[in-house]
């Protein structure tokens, strides 16, 4: 049974790892693809946060329907859609249906996120939802890894759609193995979900709201980075895509355990938000590095620096609105802050795209980043105020 639970939470992770090795690629790969179509910095954006503006859009109703359908095959059709557009991907050349691929790839990615966190939750105790929630997204990081280690040497002789191909390949084989091995798991205590009436109510809950903002910063900063960072070396910088490569290789690898981690902690300290306010701190102040850096040493101080705690706080983050309002509503709530994370991507990625074409840099995208995590860390101290014997003693449901 042991064995079971431990290959099933392993087929969650890397399933859901294989939509993060198409925005990765297209992230890595975008300064060929805009050289191939001929795009200004701002349409590559636009084709870079596409996905991410649909993703957001479905956030809620997803989370709704995962709270009370089948969140095993939810999971798997959604994923199963995302890597079947990933090869058409490959093989359109007009930008506009590449923006309306990726539009559409949002939607199905929409359905691997909440039942996906269901699934994992499923896996682990309830003092131990941070924990699960943060190895839940580490798998997305983890095939970044492989992604821009081996994507640089691929793209040689198969062209960066032969590599849109093989990682799709690779995400169909990993879904089969977890329809035929993998468990859905089973909730400890009845799922009882409020009546669809009351889901306005619920996601007004001050401590929802809140987070929400933090949640916005958080992706913001994420996507903005992560997206950008391969054409920031490449184009402002003058480095090589191999270097650029190794460089978000480097820091996928330090982001990956860093989920881990910052769910372990929270869920060992009690003090989520603790973890959440030190790590926006750290972001903002890496932010501003990457803005001073004039060097690749230091440019690989910055990224690593920033890699550790971009992602450190997810766990905490999703798990503080759960404790509150309880499991039953998991999916609903996680809908609608990843909504928020996602709306907050989408803006980023396409505001540092249209900053580059304005100013010819990077610095005020970066800068804009850094003021959103200065509004994050004033969020942090507004659910400070809150009662902090919720957020800490009630267990969850």
């Amino acid at each position: 049974m042991i064995k079971r639970r431990g290959i099933t939470i392993v087929l969650i992770v890397l399933c859901q790892s294989s939509q993060a090795l198409v925005t990765g690629g297209i992230a890595l790969f975008l300064p060929l693809i805009r050289d191939d179509l001929s795009l200004t910095f701002a349409q590559g954006g636009t084709l870079a946060a596409a996905s991410t503006f649909t993703y957001a859009l479905m956030q809620v109703p997803v989370g709704v329907l995962a709270d009370r359908i089948d969140t095993k095959k939810m999971f798997l059709i959604g994923l199963l859609g995302v890597n079947v557009l990933a090869c058409g991907f490959a093989l359109i050349d007009s930008y506009g249906w590449l923006v309306a691929n990726q539009a559409v790839s949002g939607v199905l990615r929409s359905m691997a996120f909440a039942p996906g966190l269901i699934l994992i939750s499923r896996q682990f105790s309830s003092t131990k939802q941070a924990t699960a929630m943060g190895l839940y997204v580490a798998g997305g990081f983890s095939s970044s890894i492989v992604l821009n280690l081996l994507g640089p040497l691929l793209v040689g002789p198969l062209g960066w759609q032969g590599v849109f191909l093989v990682c799709a390949g690779l995400g169909v084989l990993t879904l089969i193995a977890y329809w035929l091995v993998g468990n859905d798991g089973t909730d400890t205590q009845p799922r009882r979900q409020p009546p669809l009436k009351e889901l306005p109510k619920l996601l007004k809950h001050p401590v929802v709201a809140v987070t929400s903002v933090i949640q916005f910063v958080r992706l913001a900063a994420t996507h903005g980075v992560i997206t950008w960072l391969p054409s920031f070396v490449v184009v402002e910088k003058g480095y090589s895509i191999q270097t650029a490569g190794l460089l978000v290789a480097l820091g996928a690898a330090l982001t990956a355990p860093s989920n881990i981690m910052g769910g372990y902690v929270a869920d060992k300290t009690g003090k989520p938000l603790a973890v959440v306010g030190v790590s926006l701190t750290i972001v903002a102040g890496s932010l501003v590095g990457l803005v001073l850096a004039d060097s690749l040493p230091v440019i690989i101080a910055v990224v690593a620096v920033n890699s550790i705690v971009i992602q450190l706080y997810f766990g905490p983050l999703f798990s503080i609105p759960i404790q509150y309002l309880g499991r039953s509503v998991a999916g609903a709530i996680s809908g609608f802050g990843n909504f928020w994370a996602n709306l907050g991507g989408f803006t980023a990625v396409w505001a540092l795209g249209a900053l580059k074409d304005a100013t010819g840099g990077f610095d005020a995208g970066f800068l804009l980043l850094t003021g959103f995590c200065v509004i994050g860390i004033g969020a942090v101290l507004v659910l400070k105020r809150m009662p902090v014997q919720a957020l800490e003693s009630t267990p969850s449901k």
